[in-house]
């Protein structure tokens, strides 16, 4: 079973990446898409932040 540690490298590393398809769907005026990864970008801000983690200078949507 990995350790707290683990969970939030990975969830820090897929945060990061659905950070950076919502900026470029938000270019794009991809609506539906941003739509779509906005739901994924809450929860794992919300399992970050469960962690403890200070999202203050990874989140760049600020949502």
């Amino acid at each position: 079973m990995p350790g707290n540690g683990e969970i939030i490298k990975d969830v820090v590393e897929r945060f990061q990446k659905i950070q950076f398809h919502m900026i470029n769907a938000k270019e794009e005026n991809a609506t539906k898409t941003y739509e779509g990864l906005k739901e994924d970008y809450l929860s794992m801000k919300a399992i970050l932040t469960s962690l403890g983690v200070n999202l203050t200078e990874i989140d760049r949507i600020k949502e």
